[in-house]
């Protein structure tokens, strides 16, 4: 399979990010939006969070976890299943998304920090007091958001299935 994808103006990579805030700074007087995770599968909880993400400002920035960062979180030996680069390009192409951001750590702390949105937003799997990059953005007047999920869809799920695991 050929992984290569064009490349997309709103993708930035962990080593790029001063090209990300140069981006933003044009839009610095409206409301920053930012969540991330790792997106491997794209299904329709994640169109539905995202969505739900960038209506709560003006701007969404999304922080998508880079491979060895999926990989450093223990989700098996075969994720991601896409690499980023097909993950950032589907991501960016999505209405609610106007910016990706490759992170290589295990958490978007750096990466949070770099941005200072004005609302952090993850999904209700996690609770307030648990998302990371909570006191940067409370520290600056932001808000802290853990929305609801569509219930029904996890890419963990989903590629049990495929595999027939269930």
């Amino acid at each position: 399979m050929n992984n290569a994808v064009p490349a997309h103006p709103a993708v930035f990579r962990a080593d790029s990010w001063s090209g990300l805030l140069d981006a933003l700074a044009p839009h610095r007087g409206k409301r920053i939006v930012f969540t991330n995770g790792c997106y491997d599968i794209l299904h329709p909880g994640h169109v539905d969070l995202l969505a739900r993400a960038r209506a709560q400002g003006d701007i969404l920035v999304l922080g998508l976890n880079s491979d060895a960062s999926v990989r450093s979180l223990g989700k098996g030996d075969d994720r991601p299943v896409n690499p980023f680069p097909v993950r950032a390009y589907v991501l960016a192409h999505l209405a609610s998304v106007d910016f990706v951001a490759e992170f290589d750590e295990s958490t978007p702390y750096e990466l949070i920090k770099a941005v200072r949105p004005q609302v952090l937003v993850k999904g209700g799997d996690w609770s307030v007091d648990k998302i990371v990059g909570r006191d940067i953005v409370e520290a600056d007047g932001g808000i802290v958001l853990s929305l609801p999920l569509l219930g029904g869809f996890s890419t963990t799920a989903l590629l049990a299935k495929i595999r027939g695991e269930k």
